[in-house]
């Protein structure tokens, strides 16, 4: 499909652009098409595929509400049953011949006189599109550490976001830079087959026992015949979740019960003492991700590992030099320092009114109307944009939440024939300073650390949603023209057609 115009545009294909593609299906708006600049739908979960890599939050709330999965193995489900859940979701919808694999969008510029935005595909192709999308996640671009002597390494590096599985570790000599969500995943995986693994820990994440276990197949069964009772328990994970936030937000000194927790969870798995002060975090619980596992203590607590807590001067040839002066000698390291969560959209990519490129908007950190609209970028939707991330519970609810909020923009501007809509100036504003004073009394702006949360630029938390999640679909329930600029429909320029297609 090359069309010159299409009416939207999504870039991206994770559960941001499918489920966004499923509701225009649903509605009738049949005239948008799918960019993914790689050969498979499934966004992070095609992506991340290192050794262990699984959800942290339950399956069964982890995925669509309008398309459950009864057949789930795992509470907490692993990779390739989540990307297997998207594909599903891609080809029960037909969405697949909607979507332009290996078409990255290199470009977007929005033309104020024609009101569309013009895409560059490749680095080449040129087409229109009156409204984009963009369903590219806060955790779609690898965070690469600045260490200098990197690029002298004569051994194999790769990040945990593009895992080299080709590249055999047995036996070898690896370092892992990075403690956080995909290393205690992954650190388990890798280190009954290294020879050596020297971990090195910037800061210890607090760590709590993982309720993972098998799904029955006698519970599978149920759902399956009882869909009812799937609801149910969808409905049971989700008020547990929602009870977190109350620790996070608005009582962070109720964190001290889970701090005792972690504490606990530390002494059961680890027996030697300078390992357990190695690993015990001095921050209040909740400043970072609290991050779950049952594996990655006694991994750290084996005989070939080595956890280092000096910092890392340089990187030579043959391996890690530390502020100490110690050099160890490596075959291979291993990144697992996360993504750019706080800049998640490469500079010269967006181009607003004015030609203003999205990231010189956000000098002062990304901030964005409800998490989705941004002043001089008309008729852009950001689905996971700023402060839309969570850190108790589904992403994938706030997913949806925003989808429903671009659907009743969509119904608007046909209701009064506008071309575009852009959110006033002091809209956003005062928006982002309710939201900034609700997250400076949260644990993560009072607990004593600094995090991937944190716009180093500005110290702004430019991620998280500083509530509970039904307050966002509340917030997302309303939309109101008052608080966009908007400009008409040209004469004789057709509303799109809308048929609605049975799913």
């Amino acid at each position: 499909m090359k069309a010159k115009h299409v009416d939207i545009a999504i870039v991206g294909t994770g559960f941001a652009g499918l489920g966004m593609a499923i509701q225009l299906q649903k509605a009738g708006r049949n005239d948008f098409v799918l960019f993914e600049k790689a050969h498979d739908v499934g966004g992070t979960w095609r992506d991340n595929n290192y050794p262990g890599c699984a959800c942290d939050v339950q399956s069964h709330l982890y995925s669509f509400s309008f398309e459950p999965n009864p057949d789930w193995t795992r509470m907490f489900a692993p990779q390739g049953e989540i990307l297997d859940y998207l594909r599903h979701c891609a080809r029960k919808y037909d969405l697949l011949p909607r979507i332009r694999f290996g078409a990255e969008v290199t470009g977007a510029a929005f033309d104020e006189a024609a009101g569309v935005w013009e895409l560059t595909v490749n680095g080449k192709e040129k087409l229109t599109a009156r409204v984009l999308v963009s369903g590219i996640g806060g955790l779609s671009r690898a965070a690469w550490p600045d260490i200098p002597g990197l690029e002298t390494f004569k051994g194999h590096t790769f990040h945990s976001q593009q895992w080299d599985h080709d590249y055999d570790l047995q036996g070898k000599r690896v370092a892992v830079i990075g403690t956080g969500a995909s290393a205690i995943q992954f650190v388990p995986q890798i280190q009954p087959k290294v020879g050596r693994l020297d971990l090195y820990q910037r800061t210890p994440p607090w760590i709590l026992s993982k309720p993972d276990r098998k799904i029955l197949e006698t519970e599978r069964f149920l759902f399956r015949k009882a869909p009812l009772a799937q609801k149910l328990f969808r409905g049971a994970i989700y008020s547990q979740l929602e009870a977190r936030v109350v620790a996070f937000t608005l009582q962070p000194k109720l964190m001290d019960a889970a701090k005792t927790m972690g504490i606990r969870h530390i002494e059961r798995q680890i027996k030697d003492p300078e390992l357990r002060r190695k690993v015990t975090p001095n921050y209040m619980m909740g400043c970072k991700r609290i991050l779950m596992s049952d594996d990655y203590y006694p991994a750290l607590a084996q005989k070939n590992v080595d956890v280092i807590t000096t910092g890392i001067r340089e990187i030579t040839a043959k391996g890690v030099v530390t502020t100490d002066g110690t050099t160890r000698e490596v075959d291979a390291i291993i990144f697992g320092t996360g993504f750019q969560a706080t800049n998640p959209v490469p500079e010269g990519v967006f181009f607003g009114r004015g030609g203003q490129d999205l990231t010189a908007a956000w000098e002062q950190g990304a901030e964005a109307y409800k998490g989705t609209t941004v002043h001089g970028f008309p008729n852009l939707f950001i689905l996971v944009g700023p402060n839309t991330g969570l850190g108790h519970s589904s992403m994938v609810y706030m997913i949806e939440s925003q989808i429903a909020y671009v659907m009743k923009a969509l119904d608007a501007m046909d209701e009064k024939q506008l071309q575009w809509i852009d959110v006033q100036p002091d809209v956003q504003q005062a928006f982002n300073e309710r939201l900034q004073t609700k997250l400076d009394r949260a644990v993560w702006s009072a607990g004593g650390c600094t995090s991937w949360y944190i716009d180093p630029k500005t110290g702004k938390n430019v991620t998280l949603w500083p509530g509970f999640t039904w307050q966002f679909r509340r917030e997302t329930a309303r939309f109101s023209l008052h608080d966009y600029e908007a400009a008409a429909r040209a004469a004789g320029r057709p509303t799109p057609a809308r048929k609605p297609v049975a799913v």
